[in-house]
C-alpha cells in the first residue's frame, strides 16, 4: 500500500522535534496539537516505529467523519477498508476518547466501532459467526473531537518510550521519549562532554548515548505490527538491517551522570549495561554543586528535583543556589535544565538564554537554556 495516512502522537510540546524526525526519515509532514501527519508505504511503519525518539506511538489513520449519532458512527465506520489492515484471526479491541462532542459515551461509542468493524469484516471474509481473534494485536481507537471522529490501529503496541534497556527505575522517572527530546534540544554532538548530574535511573545518559551512536531506539523491542500479514516480513527485515548499517558503534562518548543517591547510580549502571553502555557511560555518586572539570564546551543536561511536595521546596531551592553558583566557573559549558518551579532563573542566579515550554507527564514544566562560548574556529 503505497500511500496510508500515519499518525505519530507525541507528547505537547515536542511535536516540532518529532516531525524534524519524521521529515529526517525522507517523509512530509503536517503539525498538529499532539500528532504528526505523514503519509508512507509499509517501510514508513518499520521505519517510524524504529527510529522516532520522540513520539509516543504510530497509528494508522483508517478514517475521519463528522459523526453526531450513534447511526452515523456505526455506517460511516462500516463504510472504511478495515480488511485491508485487520487479518481474518486478527484480535481487534477498540479503546476511545470523547472531547467536547455530542458522543460523549465513550463505552457507547467503542461498542457500536466494535459491531461495525465486525459487520464490515464479515462481509469482506465470508463469515456468518463471530470471529476468534486469537491472532497479532491489531488495536483500535475511536478519537471523538468536537464531533469529528478520527479512527486509527495502533501499529506500536507498547508505547514507543518502552525501549527495553529500563529494568528498574526511581519514584518518578523521566520517560525515555521527554529524555530524548531533552537532548535532542540542546547544542550536543558526540564529540563533546555530557554530563546529567540528576540522572537517576539512567535515562538521560542513555538516551544521548543512544543519539551519539546513531542506534534506533527501537533496535532492542518487538512492535505489533510485526505479527499483521499484510506487511511483508521482508520489509521489517530490510528496516532492521538499515538501523544495523547506520549505527555507528565505534563513536567515542564522554557521557557522565550523577545522582546523590547510590542506590539509583546502581540502578542505572544496570540500565545502561541492558542498553549497550557499560564500559561508555561513567556512572556515579554526587551532588551537582561539587561538579569540577577542566574539560571544555562540554553540555550539561538536568531534570532536577522540582520541589512539588510539601517540605521538600526549601532544600531544592538551596540546591538551585548551590548549583548556579558551582557552574557559573564553567562559561564554555552549555547548561540545560526541565523543571517546574517558575522562580528557577531568581534562584540559579542567572536569566536562561532561552526557555521552552514542555510537559513532564502532566506536570507543567520550562526548559530553560543557557549557552556558553562558542569553540573557536578550527
Amino acid at each position: 500500500m503505497a500511500h496510508i495516512t500515519y499518525i505519530a502522537t507525541t507528547a505537547m510540546g515536542l511535536e516540532a522535534i518529532a516531525a524534524k524526525e519524521i521529515r529526517d526519515l525522507g517523509y512530509d509532514c503536517e503539525v498538529e496539537n499532539g500528532k504528526v501527519i505523514f503519509k508512507g508505504d509499509e517501510m514508513a511503519l518499520c521505519r517510524a516505529n524504529l527510529w522516532a525518539r520522540t513520539a509516543d506511538r504510530i497509528k494508522i489513520k483508517v478514517g475521519e467523519f463528522k459523526a453526531t449519532t450513534f447511526e452515523q458512527l456505526f455506517e460511516q465506520t462500516k463504510a472504511l477498508p478495515w480488511e485491508q489492515f485487520i487479518a481474518e484471526d486478527a484480535e481487534f479491541p477498540v479503546i476511545g476518547k470523547s472531547v467536547k462532542s455530542k458522543l460523549f459515551s465513550v463505552p457507547d461509542c467503542q461498542s457500536i466501532v466494535k459491531k461495525a468493524v465486525v459487520e464490515r469484516l464479515k462481509s469482506a471474509y465470508r463469515k456468518t459467526n463471530w470471529f476468534d481473534e486469537t491472532g497479532g494485536l491489531c488495536r483500535i481507537e475511536v478519537a471523538l473531537l468536537k464531533d469529528i471522529a478520527t479512527l486509527t490501529l495502533d501499529t506500536s503496541g507498547h508505547g514507543l518510550h518502552k525501549r527495553g534497556y529500563r529494568l528498574d527505575q526511581g519514584e518518578a522517572p523521566i520517560k525515555e521519549t521527554l529524555a530524548a527530546a531533552l537532548v535532542l534540544l540542546t547544542n550536543w554532538t558526540a564529540d563533546k562532554p555530557f554530563v546529567d548530574p540528576f540522572c537517576g535511573s539512567g535515562t538521560i545518559p542513555i538516551e544521548a548515548a543512544l543519539i551519539g551512536q546513531n542506534i534506533a531506539p527501537g533496535f532492542n523491542r518487538d512492535f505489533a505490527s510485526e505479527s499483521w500479514p499484510w506487511i511483508d516480513k521482508a520489509i521489517w527485515q530490510k528496516a532492521r538491517q538499515e538501523v544495523e548499517d547506520m549505527a555507528k558503534y565505534d563513536q567515542p562518548l564522554d557521557i557522565s551522570g550523577y545522582d546523590i543517591d547510590h542506590r539509583m547510580v546502581r540502578i542505572a549502571q544496570e540500565n545502561a549495561t541492558e542498553a549497550g553502555f557499560m564500559d561508555i557511560i561513567n556512572f556515579k555518586q554526587m551532588q551537582v554543586k561539587d561538579f569540577t572539570t577542566k574539560k571544555e564546551y562540554g553540555v550539561m543536561v538536568g531534570n532536577p528535583p522540582y520541589g512539588e511536595r510539601i517540605g521538600d521546596k526549601p532544600v531544592v531551592e538551596q540546591m538551585y543556589r548551590e548549583m548556579g553558583e558551582a557552574l557559573s566557573l564553567y562559561d564554555t559549558w552549555s547548561f540545560y535544565f526541565l523543571t517546574s518551579h517558575e522562580g528557577f532563573e531568581q534562584l540559579y542566579g542567572k536569566k536562561a538564554t532561552k526557555k521552552r515550554k514542555l510537559f513532564n507527564g502532566f506536570i507543567k514544566t520550562d526548559y530553560y537554556q543557557y549557552w556558553g562560548k562558542r569553540p573557536p574556529r578550527r
